[in-house]
């Protein structure tokens, strides 16, 4: 026990409204417990806290730490804080509680009961379960974004100006601390991208953050990410970081053997999770799920809230340690714990899949884009599940790659689990491979898997998954100009397909396909109102019905209606746009890019080009429009009027219906 607050323990950022809150809450409240993982700043929000008591108030204050005490010498603590503070208005900080929960609990108790001008302000990584306790969860620093992607990599963001990056807690902390370890560091835009995903990989976390700032001397922000992401334990305990690998034992060592055998578990998750599906993964064998989700409602003060309400996750250097352990524990046990972890996601990318194919596509997005860290956990083809398990979930979640931005990423999970896949492999995931190919405009590098897919198909018996692959063709020969063939094959793609095919994009899809196929060939086929040739009224596939809209804008124009060739693409536009389909933005902004050169609107047409450039694919030739602009305006302004564009969003330049 003391009577002094501790010293600083270093900067105090971006907790101005938690300092407030505390304060606010003592000044009616007798117990008020600081919860979160270690590190997150527990007890220097609560020196911070006492400093400005004392210093308006005059309060008097007395400091203890019973987890630096023996048990035995407890009763000693609470004695003399008992006579030391008898008859006086005095606010007692207990830090540490969690080191010694049940005794903390009862020291609390014992003394809020006997002095009744006695107000304790606690630090513990669970709460003491007393009647009058509020619990203040501290949380982590204020973060930047992730990348404009939406569920994209982990790793560095988006260009994002410097000064705007400094606006964040977790960046200010980190510069300061880092220019302590070397004077010359400072925040640029050549590293202010890696800083940003390094505070994010270090989840917001003070300790975490000073830990890694401390090392700027010998590691640059991407060397250090790089360090962090094969290593984090390893990384964090160089140096001063050695505390991060104490933090996360003690931790572990003073769990009961339930909780251990929980935070073990929960290492599978690689993002976050909610109680459900924690408990659904973590409760077997010797812990029921019933007794996993007890234990997980304890656990709550010490994760991480993420991604929404009732969402969590394990703080990096707490989920490594665990894992560490996981693969050292019981046989077996890790691969249970992987197993079911993947049986969830697999289930998940299903659901997602029904949600699209029910027309409901945002939501499938957003729900894919949420469980997007496990799904790409559980698509890992080297996991206990293997590459056959990994492909099933890649194909589920064909939209998300094809209709929705990520088609680079979808590649790559496609072909890394179809390069350790042993012969024959999948006719459905050689035709998704084959479809993200062939989407960016890579014929030649299609053409081998579409073979190798049709004759595994074929051998299958998938008839669907012919279809597909008669679709895949039928795009090549779109972006080949090759109409005709284009044509050709989305029809026959239509005649094999099943009437409610149970994987893929469906015959809406490929309705929408054809009619762009026919906007060239045979312009007074393609529907003009509801949907695309064939479909019925009213047709569920909004995705599918903004291509249509594509494919009527391309006849509107060919035949003079300017107007309602606009009206079309704006509809489209606000589909794609909301889907994050990229590809598909591109192509029409190109083709409003050239209704608007054609109004004489040519800074406008210049800034959707701008706007695209980053999103259409590289094999696409040159835009129409361009030619135009580069004729009609000067050489800067067109390059002007594109750089604006770049860092406008796309529905900011659309125009008015």
């Amino acid at each position: 026990m003391r009577q002094t607050v501790p010293a600083e323990l270093s900067s105090f950022i971006g907790r101005e409204r938690e300092l407030a809150a505390v304060a606010k809450l003592l000044a009616v409240e007798r117990l008020v417990t600081l919860t979160g993982p270690a590190g997150i700043g527990k007890t220097r929000l609560a020196v911070r806290t006492v400093r400005s008591l004392t210093s308006s108030d005059g309060i008097d204050v007395c400091w203890a730490e019973p987890a630096r005490m023996d048990p035995p010498r407890l009763p000693e603590l609470e004695a003399g804080l008992a006579a030391a503070l008898a008859g006086r208005e005095a606010l007692l900080v207990l830090d540490g509680c969690e080191q010694l929960p049940g005794q903390a609990r009862g020291l609390a108790g014992r003394l809020l009961a006997e002095l009744p001008g006695l107000r304790i302000l606690a630090t513990s990584q669970r709460r003491l379960w007393l009647r009058e306790e509020v619990e203040v969860a501290v949380p982590p620093l204020s973060l930047p974004p992730g990348p404009v992607a939406a569920g994209g990599p982990a790793g560095p963001a988006g260009r994002m100006p410097v000064a705007e990056m400094a606006g964040y807690a977790a960046v200010r902390l980190f510069e300061e601390r880092a220019r302590g370890a070397d004077p010359f560091f400072g925040l640029t835009e050549r590293n202010a991208a890696d800083v940003a995903a390094l505070c994010r990989a270090l989840d917001g976390i003070p300790g975490a953050l000073e830990l890694a700032a401390g090392r700027s001397h010998q590691y640059a922000p991407d060397q250090a990410l790089r360090r962090l992401a094969a290593d984090p334990l390893t990384f964090l305990a160089g140096g001063a970081g050695r505390g991060t690998r104490v933090d996360a034992e003690r931790s572990y060592r003073l769990a009961p053997p339930a909780e251990r055998l929980v935070r073990e578990r929960l290492s599978v998750f690689a993002g976050s999770f909610d109680l459900a599906a924690a408990a659904e993964v973590c409760g077997f064998g010797v812990l029921t799920r019933e007794g996993a989700a007890e234990v997980l409602r304890d656990l709550v003060p010490g994760l991480l809230a993420d991604g929404g309400p009732g969402r969590y996750r394990l703080p990096l250097s707490v989920r490594a340690h665990a894992a560490r352990r996981l693969a050292h524990g019981p046989a077996g046990d890790g691969t249970t714990a992987a197993r079911r972890h993947h049986e969830r996601c697999r289930v998940l990318a299903e659901k997602a899949a029904q949600l699209w194919r029910d027309g409901a596509q945002r939501e499938a997005r957003e729900l894919a884009l949420r469980e997007l860290p496990e799904l790409r956990a559980a698509m890992n083809p080297l996991s206990a599940t293997g590459p056959a398990a990994a492909l099933e979930i890649a194909v589920s979640l064909w939209f998300l790659w094809s209709a929705c931005g990520l088609s680079e990423e979808g590649r790559r999970h496609a072909e890394r689990a179809l390069a350790l896949h042993p012969a024959p492999r999948p006719a459905r995931a050689l035709w998704l491979a084959a479809w993200l190919v062939a989407s960016l405009g890579e014929a030649a590098a299609a053409d081998p898997l579409l073979v190798e897919a049709w004759s595994a198909a074929v051998q299958e018996g998938e008839d669907t998954c012919l279809a597909y692959l008669a679709h895949v063709r039928g795009t090549v020969a779109l972006w080949e100009e090759r109409y005709e063939d284009a044509a050709g094959e989305f029809l026959e793609g239509l005649e094999l397909l099943p009437e409610v095919p149970e994987f893929g994009p469906g015959r809406e899809a490929l309705r929408a396909a054809y009619a762009m196929a026919l906007a060239h060939t045979d312009p007074s086929s393609v529907a003009a109102e509801d949907g695309p040739p064939g479909s019925p009224p009213g047709h569920r596939d909004p995705w599918a019905r903004a291509w249509s809209d594509f494919a009527r804008a391309v006849v509107h124009r060919r035949e003079g209606r300017q107007a309602a060739a606009r009206a079309a693409l704006l509809r489209a536009l606000g589909i794609l746009i909301g889907l994050g389909d990229g590809v598909g933005q591109a192509f029409a902004a190109e083709l409003l890019a050239e209704l608007e050169a054609e109004r004489g609107r040519y800074a406008e047409a210049a800034r959707l080009l701008g706007c695209v450039s980053r999103t259409r694919p590289v094999a696409a030739p040159a835009p129409r429009a361009e030619r135009v602009l580069r004729a009609r305006l000067a050489p800067e302004a067109f390059r002007e009027a594109r750089r604006e564009g770049s860092r406008t969003p796309l529905r900011r330049l659309l125009p008015e219906p």
